[in-house]
This record gives structure tokens, sequence and C-alpha cells, in this order.
């Protein structure tokens, strides 16, 4: 069951981001070039995505834990769909915002019910909550091999499941690239919602849930039960909270990639149509992000690991953020927006699912999740509106510079705490 569930996982995961970054891509140069969005009201928009989960999270992490994480996952592909395909017909500001509202409800109820699913599915619920702390150093540090089901299993198939992510988005942005250049951007747009569509007739065909119990009776009482259980956990776990913070920190930094294209764009990046040339920059940031993933993937479950490689994505971002901001031309900004998107995003995401999750319990793990969740939107909303208005009053070159200092600071947390501590059994310090 354990081989069966992961490959059905990594397959999902390529599909989804396959349509998913299709529609970043589209969507993002639609919103500059078709929209023509302010700077402003780019950040705006991820502001609003932010603000959309900040309150759905966690009523949809409890629901997940309460009722089905499948469920869960395609009502979420739906309200995705729905406002994917919703956005190729609207170039008014209002009525973007509302796309984008149903897009971050749809991001909502997948957030954490994925990962939790993968892990009730490869240990089970009860093997899960029984994990005892050093269950981490049973297997050699490093050993890429062996049975999907164990804790160390499931840190391996979500860091590979970042890595399909990324292979899945590049070859979303070469197809709707191709897509938007040959038929229109909105064209491209609209059909990468019918994709996030069939996606979700994926998990509702392909997913099992053999490993989780849902609750038959008083599921608001169990829901309330189940919120409190996550939160008591995230409390008292000084990793969690480490994880949250640096989260909210690394999330408020990266909504300024809202503006990569527009700043690429000012740096001399043709103007006329820019969606080949975009394409294949977003395509070497994948392929940039799926060798850092494929080197630490197989030690994953290492002692120190996931926070050396946490801090090593933040020093990457910094370093980006700083090239894009005071490059000469577009080819160099280009290798900025590649240190960001392409290291900085999608190591530090992964190390903090992995991280998390380590530390859950199976009958809060969707909930739990669903605070990391929190932590990037909570982290988005504040630091959008503040990048937003610094984007607008100083310009943007100063809301990247401010951006890579609040990285910096995430990774200076992490190494800071890392240097004043002792290495524990758990693996992650």
């Amino acid at each position: 069951m354990g081989v069966g569930a992961a490959r059905t996982f990594l397959l999902w995961t390529f599909l989804r981001a396959m349509s998913h970054r299709g529609y970043v891509l589209a969507s993002s140069l639609y919103f500059v070039v078709v929209a023509r969005l302010s700077a402003g009201e780019l950040i705006l928009l991820g502001t609003v995505v932010a603000a959309t989960m900040l309150v759905s999270d966690i009523p949809a992490g409890a629901w997940s834990d309460t009722v089905s994480r499948r469920w869960s996952l395609v009502a979420g592909h739906g309200l995705l769909a729905a406002g994917m395909v919703m956005t190729g017909f609207v170039t008014a500001f209002p009525w973007i915002v509302v796309t984008q509202v149903l897009w971050g409800l749809g991001w909502a109820l997948s957030a954490g019910a994925d990962v939790a699913w993968l892990t009730d599915e490869l240990t089970g619920p009860d093997r899960a909550a029984r994990r005892p702390a050093d269950d981490s150093a049973r297997r050699p540090a490093g050993d890429p091999a062996g049975d999907p089901a164990g804790p160390d299993g499931v840190a391996r198939v979500l860091a590979a499941a970042a890595r399909w992510e990324l292979a899945g988005g590049a070859a979303g942005m070469v197809v709707f690239g191709v897509l938007g250049w040959a038929a229109g951007l909105w064209v491209a747009i609209v059909v990468s919602g019918a994709g996030i569509a069939l996606a979700g007739l994926y998990v509702a065909a392909r997913f099992t849930e053999r490993g989780f119990t849902p609750v038959a009776h008083h599921r608001r009482a169990a829901s309330l039960s189940i919120l409190r259980g996550g939160l008591a956990l995230a409390r008292r776990d000084r990793e969690i909270r480490l994880v949250l913070a640096a989260t909210m920190i690394v999330n408020g930094a990266t909504m300024i990639t809202w503006i990569f294209p527009r700043q690429l764009v000012a740096l001399g990046f043709p103007a006329g149509d820019p969606t080949l040339w975009y394409t294949g920059l977003g395509i070497l940031a994948s392929l940039a992000g799926v060798v850092a993933l494929r080197a630490v993937e197989g030690r994953i479950g290492g002692a120190g690991v996931v926070r050396r490689a946490y801090v090593l994505a933040c020093l990457a971002g910094v370093l980006g953020l700083l090239v894009l901001a005071w490059a000469p031309v577009a080819l160099l900004g280009g290798l900025g927006m590649l240190l960001v998107t392409g290291i900085c995003d999608p190591l530090t995401r992964v190390a903090s699912v992995v991280w998390v999750n380590r530390r859950a319990t199976s009958d809060v793990r969707a909930t739990v999740q669903s605070f990391l969740s929190q932590a990037e939107t909570g982290g988005e909303i504040v630091g959008g509106l503040a990048l937003a208005a610094l984007a607008q009053s100083a310009g943007p070159v100063a809301a990247l510079l401010a951006a890579g200092l609040l990285i910096a600071c995430a990774g200076a947390v992490i190494g800071a705490r890392a240097s004043r501590r002792p290495p524990t059994p758990d693996g992650l310090r």
C-alpha cells in the first residue's frame, strides 16, 4: 500500500503543479500586459489570497481531520478551477480580486490535507501517533532506500514530491507558455483551470483513505476538540513555534515575487511579447530547484539536514534579491529571480513541511499543517501590505532590498537557534 500511495501522490503532485504553474505564468503576464495592473495592485492581489486563506485555513484543516482528507482536496480543486477559469474572462481589478478569493479558498481546503493524507496512508494513524522521538535514528542518515512506510520514508516522499512539483511546473510552463504565445494568455489561463479540475477528478478516483477514520457523530464538537489539540501541540513544541515564525518572515518577504515580471521588463525584458522569455526563465528556475531538492532528498532524515537546508535557502534568497535589485540588465536580473524562485522558495517550503510533519500526530496532522499555512498567509498579508506600500512610495528596488533583509532575518533566527542549542534525538536540529 505504501509504494502505491506514494506513486499516486507523486503523479497527482505533478499534474496539479503542471496546471498551477501554467496558470501562474500566464496570469502573472496577463495582469501586467493585458490588465495593466500597477506594482501596488499586483502585490495587493497576493495579499487578497493570503487574507482569504488566513480566515479559512484552520476551519478547513479541522474539517479535514474530522471528515475527510480526500474530499477536502476534491473541493479545493473545484474552487481553484473556478477562480482560474474566471480569471481568463475579466480584466477589471475588482473582478480579478474575486478570482483570487476563490483561488485562496481552494488552497485553504488543500493546505495540510495532502500531507496528512500521504502520512496516514504510509504510516497509519496509530503508528504515526505512537512514533517515538528518536525514530529518525533507526535508519542511517542519507539512506534513500527502504519502504516509504515510516517517518523517514514520509519525509523522503515529501521531498520527492517537491521535486516532482517543480518538474510538473516546468512542464506546465512549457505547455501553457507556448499556448499563451500561440493562442493568447487568456486561453492558457482557462485551459489551466480545466487541468486543475481534471486533477481533482483524479483525487476523487484514486485517493483511498485506508489510514484515516472519520468522525461519525458530533462532528462540530470533534472539530473543536481537534483544533484545541493542535493548538496545544503548537504551543508546547518549541521547534514548531520556531518553524512557524521563520515561515511567516520568509513568506512575507517572498510576496515581492509578484513584481518580478515588472522589474524584469524595466531592466529590458522584451515588453512586446515577453511570454516565451519569461517561460524559459521559469523553466530554468524549476530545474535549479529540482537539482537542489535532489541533493537533500536522500538525507532529509539526517541530523541537522532540514535546518541547514533552510539556512542555505535563505542565503540564496538574499543573494537573488540583491542581484535583482541592482542588476544593470534583464539577463542578470533573471539570475536573481532564479535564486529566489528556484532555490529559496522550494527549499524553505519543503523543509518547513517536513519539520512540522515529523512533530505532529495523526489526529491533528492536517490542523497543525494548517497552522503552517496560517503562518505563510499571515506573513504574506503583513509583508504584502508593507511591501506594496514601499513599492508605491519608494519604488521596486527599495521593496526588493527590504524583502532581502526579511529573508536574512529568518535565516539568522534558524541559524542562531541551531548554534545555541545541542542536537536532540529527533534528528531535525
